[in-house]
């Protein structure tokens, strides 16, 4: 009989731009640090979880797979997983929370490490592939046409916004000033913002693809972030407060898109409700994917926290979404304030909130209910955490 699923350990480790650190000493110091947050030793893990598996022909991306971890820390798994083709990052931790729930596993761990900024510094280490002369997957719809990087096809999304619901670069702006204030209360953040970005600052930046600016963008970082998905029946082995994985989904949308209409976050948003009886107006706090500004408010509309087309009206001067708001966003900063994590960044603000160990980013109140989110444009994945 399936069971409940529950995150039961978090753990990051230094975050940072060029880190002289091994990508695998980084993962290791995450899953120390997210197994002894869970009270648990290497031996009662037994599943090892990533996405999207180490990327061979860019290292930079993901540089250690399950096998490595598994091998480094003396793990003895039951069920490995490591693959691209999943709906998007936190799908990794939706399918821990799947073996656990059917009994193939107790105690899953699920991380994801980035080493592209590090890469940048030892290209021909990390990044050889890069210079293909061939492209193949998702980038032989887009290289083509030179949007070599996801800001101009994030950009299409964002200007349809622009022109057909007036969004306004003030409105999109204060996705990043949300982020800057938070990741200033964020001590792993600070390799990545050192000072507080005024809407000034953000409209003189240059811009990268319209609508987009600098601000808009995530930045290269180098880091490692751990989680711990437990089984219910496991949680006597546990001493941190567990989280259950009250509901999740995911969507993916063919890569050959041609001027389609809605990202996949807007699949995703109404499928996530389905498995729960939690409401939009249940959650205390969202941790949406935010690679570039404009994400988190296809995740507010797929959602349903606003009708569509006017998310931008929702974050206006920033009051609603700010720590103290009626829907805090992005209390770590995001991955525009605290560091490009890919994903899994969200899901450890996610817990670190529903526990009520924030610190200085802490929200108000007794907050038990959070929505975490990773992808944008045609692939997305969404958890619906809960503290029981």
């Amino acid at each position: 009989m399936a069971q409940e699923a529950y995150i039961t350990g978090i753990g990051q480790s230094e975050v940072g731009v060029r880190l002289p650190r091994h990508p695998l000493l980084l993962t290791l110091d995450a899953a120390r640090e997210a197994v002894a947050d869970a009270g648990l030793t290497f031996e009662q893990i037994d599943g090892v979880f990533s996405y999207p598996g180490k990327s061979h022909g860019y290292l930079a991306f993901s540089p250690v797979g399950t096998d490595e971890v598994m091998e480094a820390l003396g793990i003895k798994s039951k069920w490995q997983m490591g693959a691209m083709e999943q709906p998007a990052q936190l799908s990794a931790i939706g399918m821990a929370a799947m073996a656990v729930k059917q009994g193939l596993c107790r105690h899953v761990l699920c991380f994801r490490t980035v080493y592209e900024a590090g890469g940048m510094a030892d290209p021909e280490t990390y990044m050889a592939g890069m210079g293909a002369k061939t492209v193949t997957g998702m980038q032989q719809w887009t290289s083509p046409f030179w949007a070599t990087s996801a800001a101009c096809w994030t950009a299409q999304y964002a200007a349809r916004h622009v022109h057909r619901y007036g969004m306004t670069r003030e409105q999109l702006g204060q996705i990043a000033i949300n982020a800057s204030k938070n990741a200033m209360a964020n001590p792993r953040a600070r390799a990545i913002t050192k000072e507080e970005l005024t809407l000034d600052k953000y409209m003189s930046a240059r811009m990268i693809s319209t609508p987009l600016c600098l601000y808009d963008c995530d930045r290269f970082s180098d880091a490692s972030t751990v989680i711990i998905v437990s089984a219910g029946d496991a949680l006597d082995e546990v001493t941190a407060t567990p989280i259950r994985v009250a509901a999740m989904a995911g969507s993916v949308d063919r890569y050959s898109w041609d001027q389609v209409e809605w990202p996949a976050s807007y699949d995703t948003g109404p499928d996530l409700w389905k498995h729960t009886d939690y409401t939009p107006d249940d959650v205390d706090c969202v941790q949406f994917y935010d690679g570039f500004a404009f994400l988190p408010l296809t995740w507010l509309e797929g959602l349903g926290f606003c009708e569509k087309g006017s998310a931008h009206e929702f974050v206006e001067g920033g009051t609603r979404i700010a720590r103290d708001g009626e829907l805090p966003m992005n209390t770590s900063g995001g991955q525009l304030g605290s560091g490009r994590l890919h994903g899994f960044g969200f899901a450890h603000e996610a817990v670190t909130q529903l526990r009520k160990v924030g610190g200085e980013r802490q929200i108000p109140g007794d907050p038990k209910v959070a929505v975490a989110t990773s992808g944008g444009g045609p692939l997305a994945a969404a958890l619906l955490l809960a503290r029981d």
